[in-house]
């Protein structure tokens, strides 16, 4: 497998991006295409301890960079020779399986859209972040791509979480679940009531293993493998999840300093 890596994207790029990518190189023997600024990524291979480059990985250079503030809907257009723009034409041409980018999410998504193209019958693209819970792990589908969808859309969110939760995550069976803001299947508004039937469609027809609605309060203690969800809920959610870890750390933090016992407990 051949991984194509936007060395430009994310916080404190090249150096963190080639880091990563070289420490998965060395332990899962992937072969790598760094793109960005030749120049950037070669200083940033010195700074990681490799005098050249390990055999297997390699560089494409690319003289721009997609900015988090460049218009997400027109950055990679613009900006032809971008690391983003140069690894997704890679992908599409066949010379890498995957393309990975920390930089701005929303320029990636536009750009796989209209670069890469989707897979044939999926109408929209989705994100997918693996999340922990009490019993494992869960798949969130979408989390901000599609802030508007249909039943349909929803529909196909759970075959691709489903797909994914077999192929990656391993799950023989995968319990599908709707985020609703209640259990009922007459719980939500038109579009959660339309696509909790056409998921209990696709479940009486043996196609998913759809488990109902879940609240999102439950959602972490488990109960499914995949969570489908529209991406302004899903979101919220995983929005609410982030600010909701950072107060309990931070409140656990003050607590352990309080005093010198509680340092040393």
């Amino acid at each position: 497998m051949k991984i194509i890596v936007d060395a430009m994207g994310g916080d404190n790029a090249p150096l963190a991006v080639v880091q990563g990518a070289l420490e998965a190189h060395k332990a899962y023997g992937t072969d790598v295409i760094l793109v960005g600024r030749m120049a950037d990524i070669l200083k940033a291979v010195e700074q990681c301890g490799e005098k050249n480059l390990p055999s297997g990985v390699e560089i494409r250079d690319a003289s721009e960079v997609v900015e988090i503030s460049d218009d997400p809907a027109t950055a990679f257009k613009k900006k032809k020779d971008s690391s983003l723009t140069v690894g997704l034409n890679l992908l599409k041409n066949g010379e890498g399986d995957a393309f990975v980018s920390a930089g701005s999410t929303g320029a990636l998504l536009a750009g796989a859209t209209l670069v890469v193209k989707r897979i044939r019958g999926v109408r929209r693209a989705a994100m997918g972040p693996v999340l922990p819970t009490a019993e494992g792990r869960m798949l969130l589908c979408d989390c901000g791509a599609n802030a508007e969808c249909t039943p349909e859309y929803l529909l196909q969110f759970a075959y691709l979480g489903n797909y994914y939760a077999k192929r990656v995550l391993g799950v023989e069976r995968p319990r599908v679940a709707l985020l609703n803001i209640g259990a009922e299947s007459e719980k939500g508004d038109g579009l959660r009531q339309e696509a909790h039937a056409l998921l209990a469609q696709a479940a009486e027809a043996g196609r998913l293993n759809f488990v109902g609605n879940l609240e999102s309060g439950d959602a972490m203690l488990g109960g499914a493998d995949v969570l489908v969800a529209d991406g302004f809920t899903g979101n919220v959610m995983l929005k609410s999840l982030e600010g909701t870890a950072k107060f309990l750390l931070k409140e656990l933090k003050k607590v352990f300093l309080s005093s010198t016992k509680t340092k040393i407990a």
